[in-house]
């Protein structure tokens, strides 16, 4: 699974709007949908800082970056 279907899984896990996790990431709209949408093969790591230091995001760190979780440390799959 690529980063941008990992992003997309967690976004609508979260239910939030493609400009609402834009909005409270602080990636620009564009860049999300590029993500996506699989028109941006790589994800910046500046960007990746922004989704796994967000609070309401970081329990998704861990299988974000590696595809484990560990939910005993809160780190969890949004599936």
């Amino acid at each position: 699974m690529s980063l941008g279907e990992k992003l997309k899984l967690i976004r609508t896990r979260e239910r939030f709007t493609q400009v609402e996790i834009s909005n409270i990431t602080g990636i620009k709209v564009e860049t999300w949908k590029a993500y996506e949408y699989g028109r941006s093969k790589t994800v910046a790591s500046s960007e990746l800082l922004k989704v796994t230091q967000h609070p309401l995001l970081t329990k998704y760190t861990m299988w974000l970056m590696t595809g484990q979780t560990i939910p005993e440390a809160g780190q969890i799959s949004p599936v």
